[in-house]
């Protein structure tokens, strides 16, 4: 059993079960006596009030402006899914097209490439030799998946600059990490999702159990549960770490969802990948007018890109500004200096969010508004691990 930590987590561990997903939890306790709501009966939850206002101002960093990219030939080397996933890729593809729009950086001089489910090592440092060989400077790798394949490409290559995004291990002077405080944007969607629930009980689905996806899960709970001490938190992985499937296939994320939706959740958030889209099935097959369900998207406005009718049944999205980056990254590269580069994108440089296309959380809006101000504020600490 795992300690919960972070703000108002005090629900112990109910249960831990080999499922589909291979690894599944249960987070909160039912309220008990007084007459108060019972977590996942259908009864309201017991809602905290929002953090009083304090003063602190969600500040956003001044823009760079912007520099002359024209010179440059931009490699991506992409995480599993490549450009389509209507998430994380998609959201490093909009940052390069962002900077071909602004900045001058010629679409020809840019080169695309994607990894494989469960490829080797060397394939990865492949792809990233393939890229220093015809001339691509810089070359961004999207994923930690690429941690030891940049580690090793970056130090044969001391000429060639390199980003890459979520991780910060490779400690090499022409790495530059590109890494987002995932815990602070999820927990504001829980905060959303425990505002919003009508069962008292939600879900969340992990394509792959690492650290970094638990930062997502970590987030989500601390947010649901500083907004109702009682809800009940169902999180589940679609694979283990080290089988990186999870974060592509929809199939599995479908029925994982779907367990999650029968016992009792109303709203599922994901955090894995293009199998997103099986959530999105799985919460859009569900709902009903008597009983709406809903499901949270990931690192994209995914109710902008999932097709219809799913894209109307997402409450919100997490943003993780991966195009923000990318394209600062760019921007940097030109000017000469990446040192101008925030350490982590949070909230208080907008580097991590929620989306409000559909609008519906229009009526929460400013109970939102002040759990982000209390994070920025330092008065709240987002837990990173579950």
């Amino acid at each position: 059993m795992r300690n919960r930590r972070g703000f108002a987590l005090a629900a112990a561990v109910l249960s831990s079960a080999l499922v589909v997903s291979g690894c599944a939890r249960d987070t909160g306790a039912p309220a008990t006596g007084g007459g108060g709501a019972t977590a996942g009966s259908g009864t309201q939850c017991q809602r905290n009030a929002p953090p009083a206002a304090s003063g602190a101002a969600a500040s956003t960093a001044a823009a760079a402006p912007n520099s002359d990219a024209s010179g440059l030939k931009v490699g991506i080397a992409y995480d599993i899914g490549g450009r389509g996933d209507q998430s994380f890729n998609d959201a490093a593809a909009a940052g390069l097209e962002r900077a071909i729009s602004q900045l001058g950086l010629v679409k020809e001089n840019t080169r695309e490439l994607s990894a494989s489910p469960n490829e080797s090592e060397d394939a990865a440092a492949t792809r990233l030799r393939q890229l220093v060989s015809d001339g691509f400077n810089p070359i961004i790798a999207v994923g930690f998946k690429y941690a030891t394949a940049t580690q090793t490409v970056a130090a044969e290559n001391p000429q060639v600059k390199f980003a890459i995004v979520d991780d910060n291990t490779v400690q090499l002077p022409n790495v530059t990490p590109l890494v987002f405080a995932e815990e602070q944007g999820s927990f504001l969607v829980g905060a959303a999702a425990a505002l919003k629930t009508t069962a008292c009980k939600i879900g969340f689905v992990g394509g792959v159990e690492t650290p970094l996806i638990q930062k997502f899960e970590a987030g989500y709970e601390a947010g649901a549960k500083a907004v109702a001490p009682n809800i009940q938190i169902d999180a589940k992985y679609l694979t283990p770490a080290g089988d990186f499937t999870g974060f592509n296939d929809p199939a599995k994320a479908t029925e994982v969802a779907r367990g999650e939706l029968d016992g009792g959740a109303d709203i599922v958030y994901h955090a894995s990948g293009a199998s997103g889209k099986g959530v999105f099935e799985a919460v859009t097959a569900a709902n009903t007018p008597q009983a709406p369900k809903w499901a949270i998207g990931v690192d994209s406005d995914q109710a902008k890109t999932a097709t219809p009718p799913t894209n109307e049944r997402i409450l919100t999205s997490m943003l993780k500004r991966v195009d923000v980056a990318v394209f600062d990254y760019i921007n940097a590269s030109a000017a000469g200096d990446v040192s101008t580069l925030p350490k982590v994108f949070d909230l208080s440089v907008d580097g991590v969010g929620y989306a409000t296309t559909g609008d519906h959380l229009t009526d929460i809006a400013s109970q939102l508004d002040a759990y982000k101000a209390a994070i920025v504020g330092g008065s709240i600490t987002v837990p990173s691990t579950p």
